[in-house]
């Protein structure tokens, strides 16, 4: 009985290592060409990238949307190069599932901030529509790149990293499910519940889009800047550039080992007027810092000194898991420099658990009502520091949903060349 059972988790091991090496195959577009002896960077760096035409979706065929998502990452292009030639002044990357009217929202936002036509706007990709598509490639005020995650669950809806028929139900027990014989038998999480393919996407897609954003993304080589995560449900504030480009000054001079920065918090437009011009210094704190971060490449390179703990931490939320890494895996906690006025506001009143009695009509009524309260407030002269709280780790309890040992090595891959 002892050896069938270890023999079963053997083949587990090996059907997941497979698994992992034939996903990363097939998305080997990721890299060079096979008969290709030239460096990445110096192959795409010689392409022109004014003249390139965008890949044509075809969104009703599964192997050719596949094929259209791995093309996509590989010919990377950059839409209206030729009218805003020249490097970005700032790179923003939105992750993007599928809230249309949102996105429309956020997007709007960014036509309407100052300096926008010097931006590079990154889309990030995991759920493929026309729609959505058509939204993005409808922007013409400044740069754009639309990257797809190619692990996505709609490219994988009957395998993994979909949801496998073979998979164990969520609540099924360990006992019921060894004996049924399902795939994950031995893999639940912390708190006994088996994986959930659309519960772990988010968190695969933010660690893939982190690593390809600084690793494989051509326009990104040489670029010294913060690269700012927004999310399709955000907001940015007319005078964003301008706090971005103070905020970078002041901790030039007065920060140094500020590790990130923070445009936006949760507290909306609340007493706006007094906090528009200060900020403050803490500790990283997953409900209060991940809206508007901005990352360094040298932090990226820290994050990626935690790969392990990262993709093997029990929880499905990058955020929570960022915190955990902040003062355990990192070398210190990490320390952010907040915006008390937020520069970045979330607009959705719906996301991964609720899905119905979405407005985000009022959500833009109550954002252009409190704008218009603000406006004398916003582009102010210079910032102020107000607070320097203790910068320290703080333990939370973990959320699950991250046992799965085919996550754990799929996460861990994305970083790694064929």
């Amino acid at each position: 009985m002892r050896f069938r059972v270890l023999k079963k988790n053997l083949l587990l091991l090996l059907g997941v290592s497979f698994v992992i090496v034939t996903l990363l195959f097939s998305a080997r577009v990721l890299m060079v060409p096979e008969n290709s002896t030239t460096e990445p960077n110096n192959v795409m760096q010689s392409q022109n990238y004014g003249s390139c035409e965008a890949v044509k979706f075809n969104f009703y065929s599964l192997p050719e949307l596949k094929k259209s998502v791995y093309n996509a990452n590989y010919k990377q292009c950059v839409l209206n190069a030729e009218r805003f030639p020249g490097e970005p002044h700032l790179v923003l990357v939105v992750q993007v599932h599928n809230r249309p009217e949102y996105l429309k929202l956020l997007i709007e936002s960014l036509e309407k901030a100052a300096e926008v036509h010097s931006f590079l706007l990154i889309f990030s990709h995991d759920y493929f529509s026309e729609e959505i598509n058509s939204i993005v490639q409808g922007i013409s005020f400044c740069k754009v790149l639309q990257i797809y995650f190619p692990f996505s669950t709609q490219l994988y809806p009957n395998e993994f990293p979909g949801q496998d028929p073979l998979d164990c139900p969520r609540d099924i027990s360990k006992d019921n499910a060894v004996k049924t014989g399902c795939l994950n038998a031995q893999h639940h999480d912390s708190y006994g519940h088996y994986r959930e393919s659309f519960i772990t996407q988010t968190k695969h897609h933010w660690w893939w889009k982190l690593h390809f954003v600084w690793e494989r993304v051509h326009v990104m080589q040489g670029y010294s800047g913060f690269v700012v995560f927004l999310e399709e449900d955000n907001y940015i504030l007319p005078d964003f550039y301008h706090f971005y480009k103070s905020m970078v000054e002041f901790r030039q001079k007065s920060c140094p080992d500020c590790d990130m920065l923070a445009l936006g918090n949760h507290n909306g437009f609340i007493d706006f007027n007094r906090l528009s011009t200060k900020v403050m210094t803490t500790g990283w704190m997953s409900t209060k810092h991940n809206i508007g971060m901005g990352i360094s490449r040298e932090m990226y390179y820290k994050l990626m000194g935690c790969i392990d703990a990262f993709c093997t931490y029990d929880d499905y939320n990058w955020d929570w898991t960022l915190q955990h890494l902040s003062g355990t895996c990192l070398s210190k906690p990490i320390k952010v420099l907040v915006a008390q006025g937020s520069r970045v506001m979330h607009t959705g009143d719906c996301g991964l658990h609720q899905k119905e009695n979405c407005r985000p009509e009022w959500a833009m009524q109550r954002v252009e009502e409190s704008l218009k309260k603000a406006k004398d407030d916003l582009f102010p002269a210079s910032i102020t520091l107000t607070a320097a709280e203790v910068v320290e780790h703080k333990a939370h309890m973990k959320n699950g949903g991250w046992g799965d040992v085919r996550d754990h090595s799929l996460c861990k891959n994305y970083a790694k060349r064929l």
